[in-house]
């Protein structure tokens, strides 16, 4: 008989148990956003991304490397002309770099290289450097990106201090961003 009660509320308990695990993921005060990185606190994995656009009106000429910002406090920013996020946080990107007194590094991320360029040329390029990462492999490889636009700040070792996943905003930028860049930059 006690086989049989334990047989029967057994599924009840585990209804129970799915039914918590739901509700908590359903919650109002839930972020959607808030999908920790446990690649923060770690050194970014070395990369070259092929250079996007080469040497014009103030952009760094070459391959996007990894190594070449040592030393540096510097905001990697993953885009693509595709992404409707991308296009609403442009202007702030260029902002970013002004007031934080940093280079901001743009990656386009699965696009084409000419879809990326014309995104580039319509909008203004706001990026001290530009490379192209059109299978995807560094944005998942060497930074675990889960969608464009997302951004990253790396600290003068390159540790990846700071993931930032959708558009930036001014709050963002003025609240959390600047402080932290600043000491970083000490």
């Amino acid at each position: 008989m006690s086989m049989r009660r334990l047989l029967f509320t057994l599924p009840l308990f585990a209804l129970a148990a799915l039914a918590v695990v739901f509700a908590l993921g359903l919650s109002p005060n839930r972020d959607p956003h808030a999908i920790d990185s446990p690649l923060v606190g770690k050194p970014v994995a070395g990369f070259v991304a092929p250079a996007l656009v080469n040497g014009e009106s103030g952009v760094a000429a070459g391959d996007l490397r990894t190594d070449a910002y040592r030393g540096q406090v510097v905001a990697i920013n993953f885009f693509a002309s595709w992404c409707l996020p991308c296009r609403a946080e442009h202007p702030l990107l260029k902002k970013l770099a002004i007031k934080a007194g940093l280079p901001v590094l743009g990656l386009a991320w699965k696009d084409k290289k000419k879809a990326s360029q014309d995104f580039l040329d319509e909008l203004g390029n706001p990026y001290f450097q530009v490379g192209s990462d059109e299978n995807g492999r560094i944005g998942i490889t060497s930074f675990g990106i889960t969608g464009v636009p997302e951004t990253f700040i790396l600290d003068k070792e390159g540790i990846i201090r700071a993931r930032i996943p959708g558009p930036l905003s001014d709050d963002l930028i003025e609240t959390q961003l600047l402080p932290l860049i600043k000491d970083l930059q000490k």
